[in-house]
């Protein structure tokens, strides 16, 4: 476990590499998407834990996507994610149907060490045409017929998320959202952003620990303040809804979209959110 810098941070995600995203409403750290932005990365392979939303389309619009595996890509209230539909409708990226309870059956395998899991409700959806690496199979515990999807375990090379503090000893507090937990066993690399660090070790305090991923599971951490920005941080801030909207109305076109992020991710705006 290290601290470093927001931007070595990004620097720490290799192009090409499988970058599993959490949802807006589960901690994402929308500071290392803006990073990866202004480091140029190349490549990626998202994958939203089940969903994404403002990272991914911030990161497909800047040409950082080649690939994205997820159950929806949505801005909320603020609409359809406008360069995630642009990419999609043009070809550049390449689309991964999945459901909310595979993305996360497939991380529980990975995180038991098992090669797959079983998973029943989505045998009968079309889905299945587009992924063969789904299987359905005999429940080989039934004697009668019981067809039963077969799920492989999936570590992303990366994870990454923000996190409200990290202690002394690098252990990462993320309150409720414990489904980050799983995500972090799953992948082979957690990065983090916090909001601050703070002395003490969380798990020796019960009232911290049963929210704490531990250190044993942090490559790194940088502090990045509002670091989950424009999303919703636990208790700490809320959803910037007008910041959002305004991001889709730019975002609609090529052009404004290239405005947004020489404003909000190289320029002056950029500068006053991180200090």
């Amino acid at each position: 476990m290290t601290q470093m810098s927001l931007e070595a941070l990004a620097a720490a995600v290799p192009d090409g590499a499988l970058l599993a995203l959490p949802p807006d409403n589960s901690l994402p750290s929308v500071a290392l998407a803006k990073a990866l932005v202004r480091r140029g990365a190349k490549g990626l392979r998202l994958l939203g834990v089940p969903v994404s939303g403002f990272a991914t389309d911030l990161l497909i619009g800047s040409g950082c996507v080649e690939e994205v595996q997820t159950s929806a890509v949505s801005l909320g209230e603020a609409g359809f994610a406008p360069r995630f539909s642009a990419a999609v409708k043009a070809g550049a990226i390449t689309l991964r149907d999945a459901t909310c309870p595979a993305i996360h059956t497939m991380l529980q395998a990975a995180e038991k060490g098992v090669p797959f899991m079983p998973l029943r409700g989505v045998i009968g959806s079309d889905i299945l045409a587009h992924r063969p690496d789904w299987r359905v199979v005999q429940n080989p515990l039934s004697e009668r017929p019981d067809p039963i999807l077969i799920l492989p375990a999936l570590h992303p090379d990366v994870a990454a998320i923000h996190a409200v503090m990290a202690d002394a000893q690098g252990n990462v507090w993320v309150g409720r959202r414990r489904e980050c937990a799983t995500l972090a066993h799953a992948s082979r690399k957690l990065l983090v952003t916090v909001e601050r660090v703070v002395r003490g070790n969380f798990l020796e305090d019960e009232r911290l620990a049963p929210g704490t991923i531990s250190a044993t599971y942090v490559e790194a951490y940088a502090v990045a303040e509002r670091g989950a920005h424009p999303v919703a941080l636990l208790d700490e801030y809320g959803f910037d809804a007008a910041y959002v909207a305004a991001y889709a109305r730019a975002a609609r076109t090529e052009e404004g979209f290239r405005a947004w992020v020489e404003e909000h991710v190289f320029g002056r705006a950029a500068q006053v959110a991180a200090e």
